[in-house]
């Protein structure tokens, strides 16, 4: 476990993760694409999440914390349906979920994760 900073997908504004002392930090991920409903925007920005888990050295059983913004806190229930479906059984982190305005109208959702590295 390096305790040197490390940044991944680095451009002008953010980098999509941050590493430091076997924590991993990722950016708000959001949907690639903005024209599926909250369904799909969620399967997309879990496959993001474990995408940047694992090039981080970590994976969705070590999120140490999740935050969810939703534009519409009444698609929850839709949006726990694919959550409950990607979280491994016992594994389930602590996590906040809010409704908020977000930068794109199209998005119906944003998740920001910090997670342990594997050992």
């Amino acid at each position: 476990m390096s305790r040197e900073l490390q940044r991944h997908h680095v451009a002008e504004r953010y980098s999509e993760s941050a590493v430091f002392n076997g924590v991993v930090y990722l950016a708000g991920m959001v949907p690639e694409r903005g024209d599926s409903d909250v369904r799909g925007q969620t399967q997309d920005v879990l496959d993001q999440v474990q995408l940047r888990l694992l090039e981080a050295g970590s994976d969705k059983t070590r999120i140490l914390r999740a935050e969810i913004y939703l534009a519409d806190i009444r698609e929850i229930g839709e949006m726990n349906a694919v959550w409950d479906a990607w979280v491994e059984s016992g594994s389930a982190p602590p996590r906040a979920t809010v409704q908020a305005a977000l930068a794109n109208p199209a998005w119906r959702i944003e998740i920001v994760v910090t997670a342990a590295q594997a050992v």
